[in-house]
């Protein structure tokens, strides 16, 4: 396989951007070579720079439920370029884009619009604490929040990639502010709760974790989340930047029976371009500027070419539910042949194979999994024209645009590398 123009523009890229990647994840570091420099995508297909073809199972990491350039998005996008990119000011778009969320997602009756995942989260700390008084939060190892500087603790994702247990840059009295617990552990939780109950504002939890690999929770977990946060007072967050819209249209909370206080949204909610909502109860939204005295703000928060992608893309979704069993079913055909020696965690459309006979239930046992193997896994599928994440510690998503010859492809391919 050629590669020597994403080589060529790597080398390129280190010289003006640490690690040649904006993202770390991006880098390759956590499989080796060279990161594919992309051209363009359609459908469930991406090329590179040098023209190679790849069936594509990254998806943006989430937010391409329906692939790459879906008509819906696309028609809706070139209308908006007649009106303007953004203004600082209110739009009927914006209004549009908040009533289908909260028509959507159980828990959210007022909602906020905001630029990342990342900010979304922080936000919602920020309500938690105002709202609450306190200022203590749980959060639980291996799961990924955005690079908020008290969430970076054992957070997975990119930071287990890099082997790196924290980051440096973060005053130790943030992190002093965030207690981490094993996940899917309802026993440490309580425990925790009994010590410093009257101290702690939040839980916040990715209800199926996705960065730390694909790792659903256990049986009675988020319940028991629900009950204990109600028991002292805290308010339960979950993160459904990647879940939200992605497990079912209600996210993960609606799969779950589960309603926390506040949710976090993105990904998805943006149909591709940079978007991302927190929301929840009317009381507790209520706090935020400008009715309340919970400071929050963003220029391009609710811009028109974001707020229309997510409105095409919401709108396509409520029109048509059956694609979550299209995708499910896809999922489930795609992790049904996998290696002797992997485990295959598997919710709805997101799914990682950890390289582990052992069960994987949390970040500890997640990595146990044996990532030199991973690695010549992941090149393996990379060679013959399938594009995974490329990292031990994220989930592989399928869209609804990966057609049964996709997946009875890789199928193929994962054959070949078993044998």
């Amino acid at each position: 396989m050629n590669t020597t123009q994403s080589e060529a523009l790597f080398a390129r890229a280190q010289q003006f951007t640490p690690g040649g990647v904006n993202s770390p994840v991006r880098a390759f570091r956590g499989v080796g070579g060279t990161p594919r420099f992309i051209a363009r995508g359609e459908g469930s297909h991406i090329w590179d720079v040098d023209g190679n073809e790849y069936i594509d199972y990254v998806c943006s990491w989430g937010p391409l439920l329906l692939g790459h350039r879906p008509k819906p998005v696309v028609d809706a996008l070139a209308g908006v370029l007649e009106i303007g990119t953004s203004f600082g000011a209110p739009t009927s778009r914006e209004v549009e884009l908040a009533e289908l969320i909260v028509d959507a997602v159980p828990s959210v009756e007022l909602v906020r619009l905001v630029n990342s995942g990342t900010e979304a989260t922080m936000s919602a700390l920020r309500v938690a604490r105002g709202y609450t008084g306190r200022e203590i939060t749980i959060k639980f190892e291996g799961c990924y929040h955005g690079h908020v500087d008290s969430l970076l603790v054992k957070a997975g994702s990119g930071v287990a990639t890099l082997s790196l247990p924290d980051t440096a840059g973060v005053p130790r009295a943030f992190s002093e502010t965030t207690i981490a617990l094993p996940f899917n552990d309802l026993d440490r939780v309580e425990e925790t709760f009994r010590e410093r109950g009257d101290a702690i504002a939040a839980v916040i939890v990715e209800p199926v974790a996705g960065n730390m690999g694909c790792i659903p929770p256990a049986p009675g977990f988020l319940k028991g989340l629900r009950g204990v946060t109600e028991r002292h007072g805290s308010l339960l967050i979950f993160d459904e930047v990647m879940t939200g819209f992605r497990l079912s249209r209600g996210g993960a909370q609606q799969l779950y029976g589960v309603t926390p206080d506040l949710t976090t949204l993105g990904k998805i909610i943006g149909g591709g371009l940079p978007m991302a909502a927190y929301g929840g109860r009317d009381d507790i939204m209520r706090k935020v500027a400008p009715v309340g005295p919970i400071y929050q703000a963003g220029t391009l928060s609710g811009n028109p070419l974001a707020v229309t992608a997510g409105i095409a893309m919401l709108r396509y979704i409520e029109a048509h539910p059956e694609i979550y069993d299209q995708v499910e079913r896809s999922t489930a055909e795609l992790t049904s042949r996998l290696p002797v020696g992997t485990v295959a965690n598997r919710v709805g459309s997101m799914s990682t194979v950890f390289f582990t006979s052992e069960t994987v239930s949390n970040y500890d046992e997640a990595k146990r999994s044996d990532t030199p193997l991973f690695a010549r896994f992941f090149h393996h599928l990379l060679e013959n024209g399938i594009y995974f994440p490329p990292s031990q510690f994220e989930a592989a998503f399928v869209s609804a645009a990966h057609t049964p010859e996709d997946i009875a492809h890789t199928s193929r391919v994962i054959a070949e590398f078993a044998r």
